[in-house]
């Protein structure tokens, strides 16, 4: 009798692990059966490539099938974009969106070929580059309340660099001026390391970029960093305090990039992308390779992304509008 039941319970096991084969969609059983092509839509060699190749090592590992990476640079990244726009809704092409391309774009160019929230479905964000405001030690402020007291006490004496209009490091810049009320001038540069430059020689006042660039300078005691700009402290620099609670209450700037698809990606291939790419983010040499540069693992659900996607959009629209920022594609 136990030997019957053993059997049976054996067979009907069996059978409900069928049916539940059978229950799944045709795509969710055959994906991937060929290659993944990644957009990565800049050159090689900053972080949005660095990320994207990172993920497309783990999910070649995780899938068993191969990604390539196709750097299509140009237009702030709005190039490459609109190449994953395009593309079929089928999971086979993906890209590495930031908020640049994807945040930033839509209110800065007045004819961005895509729409980051309609054309383009949100899969995992992987990870944020932890920003910092620092100051030429010359500048006689400390913190962000002595920074806002010194830039109202003197209008447009106070200057910034950025990487150029409408790069993050402008509107971190921008939406200090608009919440506290003030007017430092903006000097924008073409790229992050000639404007650091001239932070350091004391030709312009202050600088928000990756604390990553900024940390050796800070080091050597060429610059002050008096914060940090996400919703909150660093692991990697606890001691720096946040914008926001150095007095600006809900201040957030936290540069992300994530990976995208074209719209109609079926749901089932979404939520197997991101867990095999969250699985793969986790491992021990991702972690190391995140931790050496400084970046911080975000994760999380699709749904989550697409909700970090549109209240960004919405924030530097707004910050954009603000201070009159232009650019044309």
């Amino acid at each position: 009798m136990p030997k019957i039941n053993a059997v049976s319970r054996h067979v009907i096991a069996s059978l409900i692990a069928a049916a539940g084969v059978c229950a799944m969609p045709a795509h969710a059983q055959s994906y991937p059966s060929k290659t993944i092509r990644l957009i990565v839509p800049f050159a090689p060699g900053g972080p949005n490539d660095f990320l994207g190749r990172l993920v497309g090592q783990k999910v070649t590992e995780q899938l068993g099938q191969t990604v390539v990476v196709d750097n299509r640079g140009g237009a702030g990244g709005t190039v490459g974009m609109d190449v994953a726009a395009k593309a079929p809704g089928d999971g086979y092409t993906l890209a590495m969106g930031g908020t640049s391309n994807m945040a930033i774009a839509p209110s800065l160019y007045k004819k961005l070929p895509y729409d980051p929230v309609k054309d383009f479905t949100a899969i995992i964000n992987v990870a944020h580059v932890p920003y910092a405001l620092a100051v030429n030690p010359t500048v006689p402020a400390k913190t962000v309340k002595e920074l806002v007291a010194l830039a109202a006490r003197k209008p447009g004496n106070l200057s910034y660099g950025s990487s150029g209009t409408g790069s993050v490091s402008s509107l971190a810049a921008e939406l200090l001026n608009a919440m506290s009320k003030v007017s430092i001038v903006h000097v924008p540069y073409k790229g992050t390391a000639p404007a650091l430059t001239d932070v350091v020689a004391g030709q312009i006042d202050m600088m928000f970029a990756d604390l990553a660039v900024i940390q050796p300078h800070a080091t050597a005691g060429k610059l002050r960093v008096i914060a940090v700009t996400g919703a909150k402290r660093l692991a990697s620099a606890p001691r720096l305090p946040t914008i926001a609670e150095s007095g600006l209450s809900g201040y957030d700037v936290s540069p992300w990039f994530g990976v995208v698809a074209a719209a109609g990606v079926p749901r089932d291939v979404v939520a197997r992308l991101n867990a095999v790419i969250a699985a793969g983010l986790k491992s021990a040499d991702a972690q190391q390779r995140l931790n050496t540069l400084g970046y911080e693992l975000i994760g999380g659900t699709p749904e989550q992304f697409a909700a970090t996607i549109r209240s960004d959009v919405a924030k530097y629209g707004k910050v954009i509008r603000t201070a009159g920022i232009k650019a044309d594609l």
